[in-house]
């Protein structure tokens, strides 16, 4: 029998990797671009023929032509912010309607979750995650504790239903003394973005994935966040609400584990987090500050600092473990090109002891243990190939492929689609 294949592309770090341009890079080569966790939360930005783009639910692939996108049934989803993206979109000119669909299995965000998630934050008190606010983790709570409500519940009965999940949290909100709030205008937007989303094509998702496969179709699946942030393997509790990693691509659409070929394994040529939550590597002075500067590290849907720091090979090599990790990506390569000397995180010492595997908890106690590289201060914004590679940044790239054990197949040297060298290995 003929079938197709399913290559899983997510992040190694703490996201904010540059997973949105490599989908969209990607994005020819396959037939089929699929999102498979996560919610308005995440960020995926593109950049190409001088237009830049910020995609929260939609997959990164819409923007090639004849691709069918597809939002799985591991995402959950604000029907106000997804009417507010697509119809930017379709300003610029795609039709999302013809293209996008769906999940009937996928989660909603109603405007009461995003009260629970300030209410929740607010009473951890200085042990705040940090979340966007978004509703991201009430409504995965609702999730699984069979509570939740979900796109395929739109179109029959759905008001009774809105109303009982409302009246719910509102109870709890009552129960915590959270009562200072109005979602008058907010509920509004909500139900135009319902009735916007009828419009699509609301599907059942793992039927029309495995059918896809069954022609021979091939498909991409696009995470979101990055692997430390996973609910089950992140430095917990400072996560996300889903499960980030290769497994996660397989329950958030359907698909079975024994149809997944290539794992793209997404980094940066150093390290950022957002947000709270342990960061070994983190940097705290002027170098931390250019690498932040440099690299434009400001949250694509928050527009939050990010955290910077020098690459942690240590959760590298674990995040590429847990993941099945066939293939890296680097990206941000540049901006590292005007500094003389950079380091790489290759162990963590804990208690005078050496640690080269990543432990249960970074939190406390950690040092990272750092080798020196020289530097290449070379401009490689412009380069077109990897000949063109000075010497000094082949062997940073030999040196992290032999710390990694996992070859670098491609090479971002800026933030354009055309600034993307795929290796000859």
């Amino acid at each position: 029998m003929k079938t197709g294949k399913v290559d899983v592309l997510l992040g190694l770090q703490w996201g904010d990797e540059g997973k949105g341009k490599v989908v969209d890079v990607l994005t020819p080569q396959y037939d089929v671009v699929a999102r498979f966790q996560g919610g308005p939360n995440a960020g995926h930005t593109l950049e190409f023929n001088g237009q830049k783009y910020v995609l929260r639910s939609i997959p990164s692939g819409i923007f090639q032509g004849g691709k069918t996108n597809i939002i799985g049934n591991g995402v959950v989803l604000a029907p106000d912010l997804f009417m507010a993206e697509a119809k930017e979109l379709e300003k610029s000119g795609h039709n999302l309607k013809k293209c996008l669909h769906i999940s009937k299995r996928a989660h909603l965000i109603m405007p009461t979750h995003r009260v629970l998630d300030a209410a929740y934050e607010a009473l951890k008190g200085d042990k705040k995650v940090g979340t966007t606010g978004k509703g991201i983790g009430p409504t995965y709570t609702d999730k699984v504790s069979r509570s939740g409500l979900r796109v395929g519940d739109i179109f029959e009965g759905f008001e009774e239903k809105y109303a009982q999940h409302k009246e719910r949290h509102l109870s709890i909100l009552r129960s915590m003394n959270y009562t200072n709030f109005d979602i008058t205008e907010a509920e509004k937007n909500w139900m135009e973005g319902i009735a916007y989303m009828r419009e699509f094509n609301i599907v059942d998702s793992e039927f029309e994935l495995n059918t896809l496969l069954s022609q021979g179709k091939s498909i991409l699946c696009e995470g979101a966040q990055g692997t430390m942030l996973d609910v089950d393997f992140g430095s917990y509790p400072y996560v996300t609400s889903s499960n980030t990693i290769t497994a996660g691509a397989c329950a958030g659409l359907g698909i079975g584990p024994n149809k997944i070929g290539d794992v793209y394994g997404i980094m940066k040529a150093y390290c950022t987090r957002v947000g709270a939550g342990p960061f070994p590597t983190e940097l705290f002075d002027e170098t931390g500050k250019k690498l932040r500067d440099l690299g434009h590290e400001y949250g694509a849907v928050t527009g939050r600092e990010r955290r910077c720091g020098w690459i942690d090979l240590v959760a590298l090599r674990y995040s590429i473990m847990i993941n099945g990790v066939t293939q890296l990506i680097m990206m941000k390569s540049d901006v590292l090109d005007t500094f003389e000397t950079i380091k790489a995180c290759v162990a963590y010492e804990y208690n005078g002891q050496r640690l080269d595997h990543f432990p249960f908890d970074i939190e406390h106690g950690i040092t990272p243990v750092y080798e020196e590289l020289k530097g290449w201060q070379t401009d490689m914004t412009q380069f077109t190939n990897e000949e063109q590679f000075p010497e000094a940044f082949k062997e940073y790239v030999d040196f992290l492929e032999k710390q990694l054990q996992t070859p670098i197949r491609i090479i971002s040297i800026g933030p354009d689609r055309s600034q993307t060298i795929v290796r000859n290995k």
